[in-house]
């Protein structure tokens, strides 16, 4: 075949799919429909989990599952917009690593309401004004973020879903690299590239900014100034990518959590995160913790908070494989309950690929 033979190929397939699309298009519709007289999310990650893993079965190449997965991020984007008027709030300004991981999640088609803090960010979804909110829990590097847990002890929201994203710091600024005299950042990201600026930028005063986006601003502004930020975050403000890949961990990824007001079905490959408080007892959090080995449940992680309320008490965050609806994990949470002053399912959701 010659080109133009394949351009109508091409052309021809392109009508089918098209046409398929829209057609795929009015069954989501029709389930959309369904959802809201029922009174159900219109959002399912349970549902997304198994179309994802579907599609990726079903090719046979050259397309790869990433490129799979975000040519059909962008399809049921498209779908859900149609089904309602969904608005998602994220912790941050245009172009911020939240951002990101938001536009991962739900693809371009939905309406974005970028907040200030994450307090507002808990605050939209509780009042309704957005159906859903992106927040940042933790870094592979630096740890957990102890806003959005705190935030978490007395809220009603639920965790519906995660997503974890691989983080790409990039040096950027307006001029060459042995200029820069300040370099702007949000506190973790500086925290995250330590080593890298202090062997390649030790004489740059590095000063915190509420943002890694807000800091690619304030290096468009000000004279021998750089930032450590996105690839996006430079196109947004018309900044050079001087360096990329400046994390001092190649493997530093972020994650977040999707707050909603209900969570999903069981995949089958599921984590519940909680929240307990324990009396201040020798062994307590020992006899607490044994409820996860009796019924041989996996415990992924364990955080303490200090209680606000009352000096020298502690909150613990813990996360588990399986799902609240699961036999072993409703077992083990029911005695947790009788070794703990209160215990708080904060959700179950599909474990992040």
């Amino acid at each position: 075949m010659n080109i133009p033979e394949y351009r109508k190929a091409i052309d021809k397939l392109d009508a089918q799919i098209v046409k398929l699309l829209n057609e795929r298009t009015q069954h989501v519709l029709a389930i959309g429909e369904i959802k809201l007289k029922a009174g159900e999310e219109i959002y399912a990650p349970h549902r997304e989990r198994a179309v994802f893993n579907r599609i990726c079965r079903l090719s046979d190449g050259p397309l790869g599952p990433e490129a799979l997965r975000a040519i059909y991020r962008e399809v049921m984007s498209a779908s859900l917009a149609l089904e309602k008027s969904l608005t998602v709030a994220y912790f941050g300004p245009e172009a911020t690593y939240t951002h990101q991981a938001a536009l991962r999640r739900f693809g371009s088609s939905l309406h974005y309401a970028p907040q200030k803090t994450i307090a507002d960010v808990f605050a939209e979804v509780s009042r309704n004004r957005a159906d859903y909110g992106v927040v940042p829990v933790e870094n592979s590097t630096e740890g957990v973020i102890t806003h959005t847990l705190d935030m978490l002890v007395d809220s009603d929201l639920k965790v519906v879903s995660q997503i974890v994203m691989p983080i790409q710091h990039c040096l950027v600024s307006p001029c060459p690299r042995k200029q820069i005299r300040k370099l702007y950042s949000h506190p973790q990201a500086l925290a995250q590239c330590r080593a890298w600026v202090q062997k390649n930028l030790p004489a740059a005063e590095a000063i915190e900014a509420s943002s890694t986006t807000r800091a690619a601003e304030l290096a468009g502004t000000e004279p021998n100034s750089a930032a450590i930020a996105s690839a996006l975050a430079a196109e947004k403000y018309g900044l050079r990518i001087l360096d990329s890949d400046i994390q001092d961990n190649a493997a530093n990824a972020t994650r977040f959590f999707v707050l909603g007001h209900q969570c999903s079905p069981p995949t089958g490959h599921d984590r519940t995160s909680l929240m307990i408080s324990i009396t201040d007892k020798v062994g307590a959090l020992h006899r607490a913790l044994a409820a996860f080995r009796r019924f041989r449940i996996n415990m992924t992680k364990i955080e303490s908070r200090p209680n606000k309320r009352k000096a020298w008490e502690y909150f613990f965050f813990v996360d588990c494989d399986g799902h609240l609806s699961d036999v072993k994990v409703s077992n083990a949470i029911r005695l947790l309950e009788e070794h703990c002053n209160f215990v708080k399912i904060l959700g179950s959701y599909p474990v992040a690929d």
